[in-house]
């Protein structure tokens, strides 16, 4: 009986001393916090494009991930974002790849002046062609999807409503946009959206070739007085969405599965996007007094066949330039009639 009641409380002190032995719990693992650079202004649509895309992975992932979005440059400015992620600065970016001037030859090809309609065509087009091409300049981040804006125009402080009216004005231009201004009689000024504000008002520039939703996004509209609706040499800009290769190789492939489905949808978010903000930067211009000039028939060839050797240039400067060309004008084509 003895032997009993002595067994009680030396098992429930062993049990005890077991309890007391076994490692602590891990603590509950946080989201994966994830920072995102973004060139555009906070209240610029595409960057809520890019807040409602974060949101949306957020949301898929039940909030096992975090991002957190640094709008207006605060983090790394537009021609700096790409070597921000790929540097670790920040973890994801979204610029243009006509910012890193000869970085990207196979990309830039989106920006050549095709003739695009509007910015859902330009998105689709660019983001299919991206994934399409996927070429070796793009390697070294992992690539989520790219977009792309409405049709370029020239917008001025002084009215042009012919080509001759285009000889030797210096306009704001990136990338291919540069070459176009060129090639339309102009002297182009490389620099990003962020300085064409304060250049236009100060007659730095005389004129920006860019969409017309600058007008209202940037507030461009202000120090302008005039945009030619040159919808023949319509060019875009593609805008990349990239990871920092080794943040994304970090991730689990059930948040990367997350990434890559939403991606896939948002190129359409973008140029949703893209479209409102043409037709409000239209409505904004003319609110302040300033006129949309459309092209005749007559000088929209004009236009169009002096723009011809940039586009037959970059086709002639690699072995596979004509085809990438003819690629975007097939997609172009394909994705014209898109909603």
């Amino acid at each position: 009986m003895l032997k009993k009641s002595l067994f009680v409380p030396v098992f429930v002190c062993f049990a005890f001393l077991a309890v007391a032995m076994m490692p602590a719990a891990a603590p509950a693992a946080g989201p994966v916090e994830l920072s995102y650079s973004v060139f555009f202004p906070p209240s610029h649509a595409q960057a809520k494009c890019a807040e409602s895309w974060a949101k949306e992975i957020e949301k898929r992932t039940n909030g096992a991930v975090k991002i957190n979005i640094f709008a207006g440059g605060t983090l790394t400015k537009g021609p700096q974002v790409y070597e921000g992620v790929l540097n670790g600065i920040s973890d994801i970016g979204m610029s243009c790849f006509a910012y890193t001037a000869g970085r990207f030859p196979v990309m830039s090809a989106i920006d050549l002046p095709l003739g695009y309609p509007n910015g859902m065509c330009a998105s689709l087009t660019a983001n299919d062609y991206a994934m399409s091409v996927n070429p070796p300049e793009i390697q070294d981040v992992k690539l989520l999807y790219v977009h792309a804006h409405g049709p370029g125009l020239l917008s001025s402080k002084k009215p042009v409503e012919k080509l001759a009216d285009m000889a030797k004005m210096k306009v704001r231009a990136t990338g291919f946009s540069a070459k176009v201004v060129e090639a339309l009689g102009g002297v182009p000024v490389a620099m990003g959206q962020g300085e064409a504000y304060e250049a236009l008002k100060t007659g730095v520039v005389e004129g920006t070739m860019t969409p017309i939703e600058t007008l209202k996004g940037w507030k461009q509209a202000e120090v302008i007085k005039d945009t030619t609706l040159c919808y023949s040499v319509g060019y875009t800009t593609g805008m990349y969405v990239v990871m920092n290769k080794d943040k994304w190789a970090s991730l689990s492939p059930e948040v990367q599965k997350v990434f890559t489905e939403v991606s896939a949808e948002w190129p359409k978010v973008h140029g949703e996007a893209w479209d409102k903000a043409d037709e409000e930067g239209k409505e904004y211009t003319l609110s302040l007094g300033n006129k949309l000039i459309p092209l005749s028939d007559k000088e929209s060839d004009a236009w169009r066949k002096a723009v011809d050797p940039v586009i037959a240039n970059y086709a002639a400067e690699s072995a596979d330039g004509a085809k990438r060309v003819e690629l975007l004008k097939g997609l172009i084509k394909k994705n014209s009639s898109a909603k």
